[in-house]
């Protein structure tokens, strides 16, 4: 998915119902998207929103098929990897 694209589906309802406590501190109010993978087979959509600290993103799982969410990860590439 490209910058430009529009997201498949709008899955802002979903992140916006995520308890506070799963984004373990961090920021994402800006709502910003630069990383979407899409599986080869078509069926999910991998989209990062950008945390205020480097290198940590929230990833949500789109089922492309349902245009659902499937659910969410915190991604602390900082803390599983040592990145400063």
């Amino acid at each position: 998915m490209g910058l430009d694209q529009e997201p498949p589906f709008d899955f802002w309802p979903y992140f916006d119902s995520i308890p506070e406590e799963d984004f373990h501190g961090h920021d994402f109010s800006e709502g910003r998207v630069t990383y979407a993978w899409q599986s080869p087979d078509g069926a999910h959509q991998h989209v990062l929103v950008d945390c205020e600290t480097p290198n940590v993103f929230l990833v949500l799982v789109l089922d492309l098929h349902a245009c659902s969410v499937l659910g969410h990860h915190l991604l602390d590439l900082n803390r599983l990897y040592g990145l400063t």
